[in-house]
């Protein structure tokens, strides 16, 4: 299937404008890294405390945020995840202990920050934990167990806690609502101590300092290897001037997508990572299919300058470029619209790489090439004259 026959499109004659783009945002970029927002590390990276909870009404950004603020939990993320009609919202904090109590920190942090209720003697039976609520049923005796209270009321307390957590999603909306998984009298003792609030910590989450440290590390290298070990493959491939210019247009594109990243102040998590090493591979196939096509047109096309045959090969494979790349990006485009807060980041990274991994191809790669190979010929040809006799080489510009 061909979008384009027998196209014959000047694209060297246009890597001036392409180039003018791709020093301005990745300055802007780069001083965004430097200067600005710096490279807005994930909790991944950096450690600290990811709190998930669940509202049970839509939840307000601006509200959790000045709700955190008068609490003093500062500098706080907030992000939605999921479905829209789940309610729910990841809340990322620098705490960085990686211990039981920085858990139950980071927890009763949020929990402290959102009840906007908080009734005088009573717990909270959204976000109160297994072994709290098996000792109040156990001191409160509603049934009176006697000597297996430990026991019964521990099963009623983790029934209590799966129907909240697994078929509420983990808010109840009154206290009644326990009724479904406790007797009677149980759920009469829990309104005389407990209260419900409209939203409950579904779970926490901790990345220490120093595995964030080894992530920061580690994510480094497997860019920088993914790379080096492009360029040895070229190299033997075709030669080193084709590996060179096709892994710097993959650290052009990195280095733009990060750059994008840190002017938007997008978090870059693992994910993302991972979907800058899926646009490196991407890029560099799309550059390995025009620099295929220019070595055969070299062998084929030996009168024709290096700049003809770099646009020939080009307008050859621009079918191609169009159907991978636009089907491609068609479907990161989608992921990105409609795949969720969770998967935002590594969409956006695919959605940015994709067109900048596409237009590298054409217009920084292969312009790397030309541009080396001419001064390479006029190296060699300086190179030549210089060693001719003086007469000889004056008869040569006489004839030039």
């Amino acid at each position: 299937m061909e979008f384009f026959r027998n196209p014959n499109i000047n694209f060297l004659g246009k890597k001036w404008y392409f180039l003018a783009f791709s020093l301005i945002f990745s300055t802007a970029g780069i001083l965004s890294m430097l200067f600005w927002h710096h490279i807005p590390l994930g909790v991944d990276f950096r450690g600290g405390t990811l709190v998930y909870v669940k509202f049970a009404g839509p939840p307000n950004d601006n509200q959790i945020r000045a709700a955190m603020d008068r609490a003093g939990v500062r500098d706080a993320r907030i992000q939605r995840y999921g479905a829209a009609g789940n309610n729910e919202v990841l809340i990322s904090l620098d705490l960085k202990e990686t211990s039981e109590q920085a858990l139950d920190q980071g927890k009763n942090s949020i929990v402290r920050a959102l009840q906007t209720q908080n009734e005088a003697g009573k717990q909270d039976l959204n976000n109160v934990g297994y072994s709290s609520l098996q000792q109040y049923l156990v001191e409160k005796d509603p049934l009176h167990a006697g000597l297996d209270a430990s026991q019964r009321y521990g099963q009623i307390a983790r029934a209590i806690i799966d129907y909240r957590d697994k078929t509420l999603d983990g808010v109840f909306k009154s206290v009644a609502d326990a009724g479904s998984a406790a007797p009677p009298a149980v759920v009469d003792s829990l309104q005389q101590g407990f209260f419900t609030s409209n939203f409950g910590v579904r779970n926490v989450e901790i990345v220490g300092p120093q595995v964030g440290q080894q992530l920061q590390k580690q994510a480094l290298l497997a860019t920088l290897y993914s790379l080096a070990g492009m360029l040895v493959y070229l190299w033997f491939r075709f030669e080193l001037i084709y590996g060179a210019a096709a892994v710097v247009a993959c650290f052009h594109d990195t280095i733009i997508t990060l750059g994008a990243f840190s002017l938007i102040n997008q978090e870059i998590s693992l994910t993302v990572i991972a979907a800058i090493l899926t646009l490196i591979g991407y890029s560099m196939n799309d550059t390995i299919v025009v620099f295929d096509r220019i070595r055969e047109n070299v062998k084929l096309l030996r009168r024709e300058s290096l700049s003809d045959v770099v646009n020939r090969s080009i307008n050859q494979t621009l079918s191609r470029t169009v159907l991978t790349s636009g089907l491609t990006f068609l479907t990161v485009l989608s992921l990105f619209l409609f795949g969720g807060e969770v998967l935002h980041g590594f969409s956006l990274a695919l959605v940015i790489g994709i067109i900048i991994g596409t237009y590298s191809s054409i217009f920084i790669a292969s312009p790397m090439l030309v541009a080396y190979q001419d001064w390479r010929g006029a190296r060699t040809r300086k190179s030549v004259q210089a060693k001719l006799p003086e007469t000889r080489r004056e008869k040569m510009k006489i004839k030039a």
